[in-house]
C-alpha cells in the first residue's frame, strides 16, 4: 500500500523547459514512476532529441513546443493538447533563466526577461492547465523554486526576487485551487550541477566556497531531485498544499 502511493501509472505529466538540466531529469524520473511524459521547450530539435532518449529508455513521451512566456500561445497549446490527446494530470513548471550582474548595473531588459521567464510563465502555464484540472476535480502542480527563494547572494538580486515570487504564487495557487482538488507545491533546489550553473561549476573558487558553505559538502546531482518531485506529483502528497520543499544539502538550515 505505501509504495502504491507513489505510483504514477496512468498519469500524464507536462514538464516545461524539459529538454535538458533539471527539467529533463524530472521528466525521466516521473517516467520511471509510471507517468507518460510531455516535454516542452522552444527548441524543437532539442525537444525531439530529449524525447528520443527517453523513448529509448521505455518511456511514453510526447512533445509540446510553445513559448511559456506567451499567454495566448500557452492557452492554444494546452487547450489543443487536452482536446486532441487527453488530460494533463501533473504540471511541473520548470522553465527558467539566470542573469548575473551587480544590481546597480543590472540591465532593465534583462530584468524584464527574468520576470517573464521565471514568474509569468508559471502563471500562464499554471492557469491554462489548472482550468482543465479544476473541471476534473484533481491535479498536481509542482513549481520549481530555488534556494534563492529563501536566500540571496551577490549579482543575482532580480533572480532572487523572481524565485521568491514563485513561492508566493504557489501559495496563491493552493489557496484558490485546493478546494477544487488540486495540490500546488514548490520544489526548491539548492546548488546543482546543471547547464544553468555552468559558470559556477567551472569556477574552482566558487565550488570550494559552496562545498564549505553546504553541510553536505558538495554540489547536488539532479537525480536527487526526483524523489521529492515524485512525492509532490503522487497520491502520497494528497494533503500537502502551498508548501515549498527545499532539496539543498542543508544550505538553508545552516549559517
Amino acid at each position: 500500500m505505501s509504495l502504491s502511493l507513489f505510483d504514477l501509472s496512468g498519469k500524464r505529466a507536462l514538464i516545461t523547459g524539459s529538454s535538458q538540466g533539471i527539467g529533463f531529469a524530472l521528466a525521466r524520473g516521473l517516467a520511471a514512476a509510471g507517468a507518460s511524459i510531455v516535454l516542452n521547450g522552444r527548441d524543437t530539435a532539442k525537444l525531439e532529441a530529449a524525447a528520443e532518449t527517453l523513448r529509448g529508455e521505455g518511456a511514453t513521451v510526447a512533445t509540446l513546443p510553445f513559448d511559456a512566456t506567451d499567454h495566448d500561445s500557452v492557452r492554444t497549446a494546452i487547450d489543443g493538447f487536452e482536446a486532441e490527446t487527453g488530460p494533463i494530470d501533473i504540471l511541473v513548471n520548470n522553465a527558467g533563466m539566470q542573469h548575473r550582474t551587480p544590481l546597480e548595473d543590472f540591465p532593465a531588459d534583462a530584468f524584464e526577461k527574468l520576470l517573464q521567464t521565471n514568474i509569468a510563465s508559471v502563471f500562464h502555464v499554471g492557469q491554462a492547465v489548472a482550468r482543465h484540472m479544476i473541471t476534473r476535480g484533481a491535479g498536481k502542480i509542482v513549481n520549481i523554486c530555488s534556494v534563492q527563494t529563501a536566500l540571496a547572494r551577490p549579482g543575482i538580486a532580480p533572480y532572487t526576487a523572481t524565485k521568491g515570487a514563485v513561492a508566493n504564487l504557489t501559495k496563491g495557487m493552493a489557496t484558490d485551487w485546493a478546494k477544487h482538488g488540486l495540490q500546488c507545491n514548490g520544489l526548491a533546489p539548492g546548488y546543482f550541477d546543471t547547464p544553468l550553473n555552468k559558470a559556477l561549476v567551472d569556477d574552482p573558487k566558487f565550488t570550494e566556497w559552496l562545498s564549505n558553505r553546504t553541510p553536505a559538502g558538495r554540489w547536488g546531482d539532479v537525480e536527487e531531485l526526483v524523489g521529492t518531485c515524485i512525492f509532490l506529483s503522487s497520491a502520497a502528497s494528497s494533503f500537502v498544499n502551498g508548501t515549498v520543499v527545499y532539496v539543498d544539502g542543508g544550505i538553508t538550515a545552516s549559517l
